[in-house]
């Protein structure tokens, strides 16, 4: 909560920050697209390099040094300076996947889904409440500094909390109480698949922190050649085409109800806000939902993939605002759910023990997704507003048959986690 509500505060502000710097239109966007390509490189390593050293220690690294680059943002005078402070925080932001990666060692595998609903939930009240915080401190002079300095002031507590809390030994206790169940499991997983063996073996102890960096380097690349040569390729595609799924809904979702329904900009805000406080709720329904399908991630992910597809496509041919509505409502819950199983699925197939990695692969995944749905936006709306959520719907529909296609090796991976629970 307290990491996206920090971020939350700043992001909104930084494009009116960076022009009244001087900045062209094309300077800002060059700054923010290479940002995105630092996250998209850096978080498959990152997450690697999480399982290597341990999570206490690649998660206070990431806090720290990003609480340096908002530092530094709260000190930029010059569009030079502005573009410097974004180097730490688009290499080393990824507290939220090491976050999840350390909830995946914390818990038992069929409580994972509830878990990371729980967490999603929590980011959620977080990314609602802190524009609204951020947008009132830039009122008063010099807000944007104020704010920034109050954004890497929370990721310093974060870093406290990290170094204070005891959850290191809880997570050996955890680990000794459920390793005998899972052993058969990991044993299972990595058979089936040589190529993932190497990549799902048991992370290095905390002193690996201390080993030589180049040592730490050659086994990160050892661990993404595993994940790389993997069967998850389709657990992947997946992901990446339900991301650009749902980036292509809300590409041009403002734009489109001014020129289908003739509605404001301001309505349309009212109508996101809406969906976001409504997809926390959905991930505080997880665990009831998760009990209703008998921890089957992957019949959960394949009916809210499903469900989403169907309302893309409602409101695409949506007569009415009032059908936009309505869709809106049900499909905050139903992206809400398949971010979370998706999540899950990839840990359930990949092996538990390289959840550091697999997270940041996964990131990447999403991370070109949100570099292509842009342009893929752009080229249908040449044709209608309504081209990006009918190019969605095409895409959704291909992830829901490559699910099918793949129907059988989802169910044995979930039938040996069943067994053993």
């Amino acid at each position: 909560f307290q990491d996206l509500f920090g971020v939350s505060l700043v992001v909104p502000l930084m494009n009116l920050h960076i022009k009244s710097l001087g900045a062209s239109h094309t300077v800002a966007g060059i700054i923010g697209s290479l940002y995105g390509v630092m996250q998209l490189f850096s978080s498959t390593f990152v997450g690697c390099w999480s399982d290597i050293v341990g999570r206490r220690y690649s998660l206070l690294a990431c806090i720290l040094l990003s609480a340096l680059g908002y530092f530094l943002l709260g000190n930029s005078t010059t569009v030079f300076l502005f573009a410097i402070s974004r180097v730490p925080v688009g290499i080393f932001k990824h507290t939220l996947s090491i976050s999840k990666a350390l909830l995946s060692d914390l818990v038992l595998e069929r409580d994972r889904p509830l878990v990371m609903g729980r967490f999603n939930a929590a980011s959620g009240v977080g990314f609602i409440l802190g524009p609204v915080v951020g947008g009132y401190l830039a009122e008063f002079k010099g807000g944007f500094y104020q704010t920034s300095f109050i954004c890497a002031s929370i990721f310093l507590l974060n870093g406290g909390l990290v170094w204070m809390l005891p959850w290191s030994e809880e997570n050996t206790s955890n680990r000794d109480h459920y390793q005998g169940k899972e052993t058969n499991s990991f044993s299972a997983k990595s058979n089936h698949d040589p190529h993932l063996k190497s990549a799902t073996s048991r992370a290095v102890t905390n002193s690996s922190f201390f080993q030589s960096p180049w040592i730490q380097v050659a086994t990160v690349l050892k661990k993404i050649k595993g994940i790389a040569c993997s069967n998850l390729w389709d657990v992947f595609l997946v992901r990446f085409l339900m991301s650009v799924a749902i980036l292509l809904y809300y590409s041009n979702f403002t734009l489109a109800l001014e020129e289908r329904f003739g509605v404001k900009p301001l309505f349309a805000g009212y109508l996101m806000s809406y969906s976001s406080a409504l997809g926390v709720l959905a991930g505080c329904l997880l665990g009831p939902i998760t009990r209703l399908y008998g921890h089957d991630t992957y019949r959960l992910l394949l009916h809210s993939s499903t469900f989403t597809c169907t309302l893309i496509l409602l409101y695409a041919s949506a007569p009415s605002i009032w059908m936009v509505i309505l869709s809106s409502t049900f499909l905050a819950f139903s992206t809400t759910i398949g971010r979370t199983c998706i999540i899950d699925l990839e840990l359930t197939v990949g092996g538990n023990e390289a959840s550091g990695t697999l997270l940041g692969v996964g990131q990447s995944v999403t991370s070109v997704g949100r570099i292509i749905a842009p342009l893929l936006s752009g080229i249908a709306q040449e044709f209608s507003p309504c081209g990006p959520p009918s190019l969605a719907v095409g895409l959704a529909l291909v992830a829901i048959v490559i699910m099918n296609a793949n129907k059988q090796k989802y169910r044995s991976h979930g039938s040996v986690k069943l067994k053993n629970q």
